[in-house]
C-alpha cells in the first residue's frame, strides 16, 4: 500500500475507491507491475502517478492526437510506459531524468516493456537538457522538482505550438498551495508556476483536485492557443 504524501483521515477510503476504478479501467499488466516492483526494490520514492492517473495521461494523448511527447521527470518510467503505449505508430516520447540511479532503473523498465523504440531517455538536469531539444511537442507532462516548475513552464512554451497540451502534476500539495506565506520551496515553486500560467495569454488552463492512493493533490491542465 502506497503511503500518501498528504494523508488524511479518509485516505483508506480514497485508496479503496482508486483500487475499485483501477481494476475496472486501468489494470496494471506484468510490465507495469514489474516496473513498480523494480522501483521499490531500488529504493526509488513512490511518487509514480497512480494507475488511474496514468490512464488519464494516456487518454489525453489520444484525445489530443499527440504523437510527440515531452516528459520532465521520469523517475522509474511508470508514467512513461503508460503514455508510450497510447502513442500512434511512429510516436515518440522524450523523457528527462536528473538522477542517474533512477534513470538506470527506468531504462530497464522501458526495455522490459519493449518500448525502447518509442522512448528517448535523456539523463541530466532538465534545465540543461531542455535548451538542446527541438520542438514542437504535442503534449508536455511536467512532474519533476517543483522549485524549478516556473522555468519548466517557460521552456514548455518555447517547445510548443498552438494546440500543445501541457500538464503539471502535484499542484495541490494537500491544500498547501493556498498558503501564500509558505516557506516550503515546493509550494513556492508550484505557486510561481501557476502564476506564470495564469498570466500567460497563450494558455488556457484549469486545475483538477484529486484524492486517492496519493492522498490529496491534483493537476493543472493547459492548452496553448494563439495569443
Amino acid at each position: 500500500m502506497r503511503q500518501p504524501d498528504y494523508p488524511f483521515a479518509d485516505a483508506e477510503r480514497w485508496m479503496a475507491v482508486d483500487t475499485y476504478f483501477a481494476r475496472m479501467f486501468a489494470p496494471d499488466d506484468d510490465a507495469l507491475i514489474g516496473a513498480l516492483a523494480a522501483n521499490a526494490a531500488a529504493g526509488l520514492p513512490s511518487h509514480d502517478v497512480s494507475a488511474l492517473q496514468g490512464q488519464m495521461l494516456a487518454l489525453l494523448i489520444q484525445i489530443a492526437g499527440a504523437g510527440r511527447i515531452l516528459e520532465i521527470g521520469t523517475l522509474g518510467a511508470y508514467s512513461t510506459i503508460r503514455m508510450a503505449r497510447a502513442l500512434p505508430d511512429g510516436g515518440t516520447i522524450v523523457t528527462i531524468e536528473a538522477d542517474e540511479r533512477h534513470a538506470t532503473v527506468a531504462r530497464a523498465n522501458i526495455e522490459g516493456a519493449k518500448l525502447s523504440d518509442r522512448i528517448d531517455l535523456r539523463v541530466g538536469k532538465a534545465l540543461d537538457i531542455l535548451p538542446t531539444l527541438t520542438g514542437p511537442f504535442d503534449l508536455i507532462f511536467i512532474d519533476a522538482d517543483k522549485p524549478n516548475n516556473p522555468e519548466y513552464i517557460r521552456w514548455a512554451l518555447q517547445l510548443s505550438v498552438p494546440g500543445t497540451v501541457i500538464i503539471g502534476d502535484n499542484v495541490v500539495r494537500g491544500g498547501a498551495v493556498v498558503h501564500a506565506d509558505s516557506d516550503d520551496p515546493n509550494v513556492r515553486g508550484v505557486r510561481s508556476f501557476l502564476d506564470v500560467i495564469a498570466a500567460e495569454p497563450r494558455l488556457i488552463a484549469t486545475a483538477i483536485q484529486t484524492v486517492g492512493e496519493k492522498g490529496w493533490d491534483g493537476f493543472v491542465l493547459a492548452r496553448v492557443v494563439d495569443a
